[in-house]
This record gives C-alpha cells, sequence and structure tokens, in this order.
C-alpha cells in the first residue's frame, strides 16, 4: 500500500477520521473536527482516497427538497484504519515547547 505524505494536516484528518473510524463523515464535518479548512482538508481527502485508505460516495438526495447541495461521505478502508495507526505511530511530531524556558536574550542580564 502507498504512503502519503504524512505532514501535520494528514496527521490532524487521520485523527479526526480515527476518533470513530465506522463513522462515514463529510468533508466539513472533517475539517472542524481536525481544526483545518476545508480548502486544506479536500485535496488531503483526495490523496487518502487515491491510496486506497479511504472510500467515499456521494449522498442521495433531492438538493432542491434539502435547500443544500449533496455531501460527499468519507469513511476508512479496513485496511487504511490499519494504515493510518500505523503511519500515525511513527509520524514525526515537531517537540513541544511547553516546560522550556525563553532562551536567554545576551543583551539583558
Amino acid at each position: 500500500m502507498t504512503m502519503p505524505r504524512m505532514t501535520i494536516p494528514t496527521q490532524r484528518v487521520l485523527r479526526a477520521l480515527l476518533e470513530d473510524a465506522g463513522v462515514e463523515r463529510y468533508g466539513l464535518e472533517i475539517a472542524d473536527l481536525a481544526g483545518l479548512a476545508t480548502g486544506t482538508v479536500h485535496p488531503i481527502l483526495a490523496r487518502l482516497e487515491g491510496v486506497g485508505w479511504l472510500e467515499s460516495r456521494w449522498e442521495d438526495i433531492d438538493p432542491r427538497a434539502e435547500g443544500r447541495a449533496a455531501r460527499r461521505y468519507y469513511r476508512l478502508t479496513a485496511d487504511g484504519i490499519e494504515a493510518a495507526r500505523d503511519a500515525l505511530a511513527r509520524a514525526y511530531r515537531p517537540p513541544s515547547r511547553r516546560g522550556f524556558a525563553p532562551a536567554p536574550n545576551p543583551g539583558q542580564s
């Protein structure tokens, strides 16, 4: 299985999807859970679907009756759940800045 780039936004999307891996979620919902803009999330979802980690489907509604456009729902595949968990376990995480004193300023005493 191909491995997508594990950027911090990709990690956030995967964590959002893994919160309840069996549930289908639509793009805006995933963006909200990940704390990212939809313009960032949708390309990530496309990449994850392209490597087989996600499957998607369009909602079957009458947009006029619902008063909104149909949503595209995403869900991790069985292989995607395993791959996402493994990738997140090995992913780079920037070091936490908490607990560190600021660097001393050489001009101050």
